[in-house]
């Protein structure tokens, strides 16, 4: 990951808001900011840890506000970029979808399997720009190393790999899904938060692993009571100091540079000429491709 060439790495952290509410962590500043997709979730958290400047932006707001499918995840990933972040750490709570993983274990999916509905917006192509990100491996295989290891270094049982099923949400699976997420796609977990979120930082050229906590069986589980919110939260408060630890542990394992293929996904992705592209969707779209925006 690291090199004298890349680019100067910069951590940013989506996740519970209380995710950087840790010890030995200095804030420094708040950001309220405005991008040209609306609002972002909340303001977004400048801190020092260990010496390192990292981001945290709460994904659902403040106080858990937002559904799933009402987080801006566009605001969301321009802001993080606005503020030069490269890699981007995502840290969600999923429901276990294979008997070997137990609730409290960290996986570290490298698969998405989409079962949102199409209505959270998911590009920041259209409008008069059209272009087309390769996706076929969601996740940062490098940067999912270093949480791996982080989590493993922080005593956590680890399962590297595996499909995250994204679904809509609120609600959680019938039965009949969960057997048939379990069966036909072969699930390790599923949450409502990867998408688009995940899309939309490959387009964004930032690097984006995902910590998921697993914290309970989905209903596919026979011998298991069905999940409740009451049992998620229990077993993400037991993993709080855990997650701040391999939180720790990621920021100090980064390297200063970068020159990870994720940081240039967009180069050759715009298919549009550039001088059809108009001077509102230059000012749109310059803080995420200004370098493939002229001629």
């Amino acid at each position: 990951m690291g090199g004298e060439t890349g680019v100067a790495v910069r951590l940013g952290v989506i996740g519970g808001s209380g995710v950087y509410q840790m010890e030995g962590i200095e804030v420094r500043a708040e950001h309220a900011l405005h991008t040209p997709y609306g609002a972002p979730s909340d303001r977004v958290v400048e801190t020092c840890l260990g010496g390192r400047t990292v981001f945290f932006l709460p994904r659902h707001g403040r106080g858990h506000r937002l559904l799933p499918s009402e987080v801006n995840a566009r605001a969301n990933i321009h802001a993080l970029k606005q503020l030069g972040v490269t890699h981007v750490l995502a840290v969600s709570a999923v429901g276990i979808m294979q008997e070997h993983i137990r609730p409290g274990d960290m996986v570290i999916p490298d698969q998405i399997f989409d079962r949102t509905r199409g209505l959270r917006p998911s590009t920041f192509f259209g409008d008069g720009v059209a272009g087309h990100v390769a996706f076929a491996d969601p996740f940062c295989a490098e940067l999912s190393a270093v949480v791996a290891n982080a989590a493993r270094s922080a005593g956590a049982t680890v399962h590297a790999g595996g499909t995250y099923v994204c679904m809509e949400g609120p609600q959680f699976s019938t039965r009949a899904e969960s057997r048939f997420y379990r069966t036909a796609v072969d699930a390790a977990v599923i949450g409502m938060t990867a998408l688009p979120e995940a899309k939309l930082a490959r387009e964004a050229e930032l690097a984006y692993a995902m910590l998921a906590m697993g914290t309970d069986y989905d209903c596919w589980h026979e011998t298991e009571e069905d999940v409740s919110i009451d049992a998620v939260l229990r077993v993400m408060r037991q993993n709080a100091d855990r997650a701040h630890a391999i939180v720790r542990g990621v920021a100090a394992a980064l390297p200063a540079r970068s020159d990870c293929s994720c940081l240039h996904a967009a180069r050759y992705a715009m298919v549009t000429a550039r001088e059809a592209i108009s001077d509102a969707a230059r000012a749109r779209l310059r803080v995420l491709w200004g370098q493939y925006l002229e001629p």
